[in-house]
């Protein structure tokens, strides 16, 4: 979506949606140079995603320099998809903000996704996030969960999860994509580390059996969702979060070893699916307890997430935090605009 800030109100256009095709970058294109002419506004800012190589972020560049009046600012991902929440709530700051999601750029070379900042008036700071782990095939993995499944299996166990066919994610590759992957995994080839919780869904869906290749965005994580009828348990896995330099760092390693011991004994899908959703949720807890901020932002695509959303709020409540959703803006990608306006306005910038 486009957003257009005017005397302190900010205005978010229609979700147009991925801009992978013509149609919709020819949409999107339209509608940036119609919201100014309606309000009879004349920007001068203008602001995009750091990722260098989207479409959005290039027309932003383009467009500074065409005009010569717009400076032209650069914000993270997951940054704006927090600052989105914190500004459609006016979250008092500082505050703790959650940003699950699929991917995005992450100013270190990697691929983020499962992010804890604390924002303040002044500055943002990653103050958590999900240990990562390598997605052999890049851009492949975000329609494979197999691959997802595959790095982080390798993460745990090395080389010696290639001979591991018992494993629905193993079976599911012929022994020459097993060759290829290997090459891959060892050399750090075309497989750069993520930490999004996105693809941790997927790799979950594979491991559990679940699904393996997906027909269109966020099916394994959603087929993990519907697994979650009509079961109602508070048991949950472990995942720890260890100290790294300034930034906490949750352990998915015990929770995934766990869920193998509960596959091996036949454990039901759906009471898997719900110990991992509640593990996340106490995730959550954990982490606000232990960087003592009382506001939680929760932003991002996995929180479109029925379930890990309610939950994660009742259990924030419940600890004594104050927790904040999406309501009338979207927590995924269609929201980010309205994060991207607020990180510029008050000049918040990701302190590395």
């Amino acid at each position: 979506a486009v957003a257009l800030a005017v005397d302190g109100q900010v205005f978010i256009s229609q979700h147009i949606g991925d801009l992978a095709t013509e149609l919709a970058h020819d949409a999107f294109c339209r509608v940036a140079a119609d919201l100014p002419r309606l309000y009879d506004a004349k920007p001068a800012v203008i602001v995009a995603d750091l990722h260098p190589d989207y479409r959005s972020t290039k027309f932003a560049q383009e467009q500074a320099v065409s005009a010569g009046r717009l400076r032209y600012v650069g914000v993270q991902h997951h940054v704006a998809h927090v600052l989105a929440c914190v500004a459609e709530n006016e979250v008092a700051l500082p505050a703790l903000g959650v940003a699950w999601d699929g991917t995005g750029y992450g100013p270190d070379s990697t691929i983020w996704g499962g992010e804890f900042f604390l924002v303040t008036n002044v500055a943002v700071t990653r103050a958590a996030y999900l240990r990562p782990f390598r997605l052999p095939g890049g851009d492949a993995a975000v329609k494979e969960p197999r691959r997802a499944a595959l790095g982080l299996l390798y993460e745990m166990y090395g080389n010696e999860v290639f001979a591991r066919k018992d494993l629905p994610t193993v079976s599911a590759f012929t022994d020459a994509e097993l060759h290829s992957l290997l090459t891959m995994l060892e050399r750090g080839v075309n497989a750069p580390f993520t930490s999004s919780m996105g693809r941790l869904f997927d790799a979950v869906a594979s491991l559990t059996g679940l699904r393996q290749k997906m027909q269109f965005e966020g099916q394994a994580a959603m087929e993990l969702e519907f697994a979650l009828n009509g079961i109602q348990t508070d048991e949950r896995y472990d995942m720890p979060f260890v100290s790294y330099h300034a930034a906490l760092v949750l352990d998915w390693a015990p929770m995934i070893a766990a869920m193998g011991e509960d596959l091996q004994r036949h454990l039901p899908l759906g009471n898997i699916a719900a110990k991992f959703h509640n593990a996340l949720a106490q995730a959550i807890v954990h982490v606000a307890q232990r960087i003592g901020c009382p506001r939680v932002a929760l932003s991002g695509g996995c929180l479109q997430n029925r379930y890990l959303t309610e939950r994660s709020v009742r259990r924030l409540r419940a600890a004594g935090f104050q927790p904040h959703w999406h309501q009338r803006v979207p927590p995924n990608d269609g929201g980010i605009a309205l994060g991207q306006v607020f990180a510029a306005q008050r000049g918040l910038e990701l302190r590395k």
